[in-house]
């Protein structure tokens, strides 16, 4: 796609110039390459900008009782393409990262909010159904719209093509914009989505509860942090095996049924502190953890816990004898509206009332794609096997949802989910886990659709060819073909992983 250039003077112009409904224009700044500037908000202090552009920073009033802050990044080298980045918690943060990953790397106008509150957590939401909404979809939808008309007034022509690009709740916020608004993205790519949001939060806060919390280490099922890496290795001794290599990794986590039994101690040791096995209670804790979360009738409310998951500093978020503070934000700050709410007795029922409640519609756990199908829009989504915060099997559980709603035998036509072994939670991992999903995430090779999934979706939506499979690259260089679900399977030859159809 041929290059637009833009120059200071006519970013300098904007300040007299943009015109944006609702808006009020906080600065405009032309910003050198490689410079570091002082970002807004409680999140972070500085960001770097590494190419030259034309920065915005803005506040839109989203309703009468609502409003967001944004940032629209306008490079000089411009390709025609404009990308919206979502955020991920319970985060207001507008992520700096992505803007300077797609911006300079890709040469996208670039625009991200702060989804209408400043922080990760939910205490601005409560008794405020209009900024819950912003953080459930709106701000999301209205970054995209402002975004094309930024565009067009800085460049002079329309964005040939809408993106978006998020993870965790931000991947959530994606699948919600292709079921809510399907008109605002050509291409989504959305990491690990948070969709079944209540259930979530919810099975998190379980999570904590199965060791105990909220009464922390005097709790008979609380497992201390040194005793993980006990249960970690009698996992991978049961289980690692299952897809032929040693490597200290799952490749498909649903076929181990880990039994933590053989970590019972001794009779002779059952009562007294031990770092190499469990009490009886703590097996009863382990054995919840790695089940599904199953309601009275028998309906599945969310996947288990992966296997070897609980092997990442991540696992303390949930298992430290205190409730994770997303579930106890969410529900003291728009379910119960009580920040007195104890966690004391929480338990399925609690979730079973989030259903009803639902705040801004925050689930997203719908699979009628049909009108983003129907326009010809295209989902690249990837989750990692070992994601402490949110179980893989959602992700398939999800999938699933949206075959059997549009009766379809799969959703290869627009809709592609890869299973990445060795990753965690968005990030990171001891798996080929750098895919391009992100600045953190692009690997070796950056330019190359093969190894970086943003730029497999661009060839997808503007060239109609769909990714097979990705390669991911390993912090030690190594790579890896991670595969698509679910008509095929990760499987070694003898010398390299190969995606082979089931």
């Amino acid at each position: 796609m041929q290059g637009s250039s833009t120059s200071r003077p006519s970013c300098d112009a904007l300040r007299s110039t943009l015109r944006l409904e609702n808006t009020t224009i906080l600065e405009v700044a032309y910003i050198q390459a490689n410079s570091s500037i002082t970002t807004p908000g409680s999140c972070q202090s500085s960001a770097t900008v590494s190419s030259p552009l034309c920065r915005i920073y803005a506040q839109v009033n989203t309703t009468e009782s609502s409003s967001l802050k944004f940032e629209a990044w306008l490079p000089d080298l411009w390709y025609g393409r404009l990308i919206t980045i979502g955020s991920g918690g319970l985060s207001a943060c507008i992520d700096y990262n992505d803007l300077d990953y797609t911006t300079s790397s890709f040469h996208f106008a670039a625009i991200a909010s702060d989804s209408g509150h400043d922080g990760d957590t939910a205490a601005p939401l409560m008794n405020e159904p209009e900024v819950i909404n912003d953080f459930s979809f709106q701000a999301v939808h209205a970054s995209a719209e402002l975004g094309k008309q930024v565009v067009q007034q800085y460049y002079s022509r329309s964005a040939a093509k809408s993106y978006y690009t998020a993870c965790s709740n931000g991947g959530r916020q994606g699948m919600q914009a292709a079921l809510l608004y399907p008109q605002d993205f050509d291409g989504i790519l959305a990491g690990s989505p948070a969709v079944d949001f209540n259930h979530l939060l919810g099975w998190l806060a379980i999570l904590g509860r199965d060791v105990g919390a909220p009464n922390g280490n005097s709790s008979s099922s609380f497992i201390p942090d040194a005793l993980w890496p006990v249960v970690s290795a009698a996992i991978m001794e049961q289980c690692d095996l299952l897809d032929g290599v040693a490597d200290q990794m799952l490749t498909e986590p649903d076929d181990c049924f880990f039994d933590p039994s053989v970590l019972l101690c001794p009779p002779s040791v059952a009562n007294a502190d031990s770092d190499a096995c469990l009490t009886a209670d703590q097996i009863v804790s382990l054995e919840k953890i790695y089940s599904p979360l199953i309601n009275d009738k028998g309906v599945e409310l969310w996947p288990r816990y992966d296997p070897l998951a609980e092997n990442t500093t991540l696992r303390q978020l949930t298992f430290s004898g205190s409730i994770f503070s997303y579930p106890t934000s969410w529900w003291q700050n728009t379910i119960y509206n009580d920040t007195n709410y104890s966690f004391d007795k929480f338990g399925i029922q609690d979730i079973e009332f989030a259903d009803t409640i639902n705040p801004g519609g925050i689930a997203a756990f719908s699979g009628n794609f049909s009108a983003f199908r129907q326009r010809g829009g295209k989902i690249v989504t990837f989750h990692g096997r070992e994601d402490g915060l949110i179980a893989s099997g959602n992700s398939k559980r999800f999938y699933d949802l949206a075959t059997s709603t549009l009766s379809l035998p799969n959703l290869d036509d627009f809709y592609r989910l890869f299973l990445v072994p060795g990753l965690a939670h968005c990030f990171y991992g001891p798996g080929a886990w750098k895919i391009g999903q992100s600045q953190l995430g692009s690997g070796v090779v950056v330019n190359d659709s093969a190894h970086n999934l943003l730029l497999a979706l661009v060839d997808w939506v503007e060239g109609d060819t769909a990714p097979g499979s990705i390669i991911g690259t390993g912090d030690d260089g190594s790579t890896r073909e991670h595969c698509r679900y679910p008509r095929f399977k990760s499987q070694w030859n003898g010398t390299a992983w190969n995606c082979v159809e089931i």
